[in-house]
């Protein structure tokens, strides 16, 4: 693999590549835990068996499901933020 030598950030330094290999895992990982989220704030629910008139399931709390992906989103963005260990702000 080619390192790649990216242009000066202030308060941001060059990564080695494992550095660079633990960030690109946990982005992916994110992206996964996304697309989880995803599939809770647009699931239907099935019809409840042993209803009559098709009644529906119970639907998801949203709020919480929205709470608790700010939650993971800031967690993901701090432990990005350990790895990058950036020096400002």
């Amino acid at each position: 693999m080619e390192t790649f030598i990216q242009p000066k950030i202030t308060g941001y330094r060059q990564l080695s590549e494992e550095e660079a290999a633990l960030m690109n895992e946990g982005k992916a990982l994110a992206e996964q835990v996304g697309n989880y989220l995803a599939k809770l704030r647009f699931y239907i629910p099935t019809p409840a068996e042993g209803k009559r008139n098709n009644v529906l399931g119970a639907a998801l709390d949203q709020r919480w499901i929205s709470i608790g992906a700010t939650d993971i989103q800031k967690g993901f963005m701090a432990v990005m933020r350990g790895i990058a260990q950036p020096t400002t702000f």
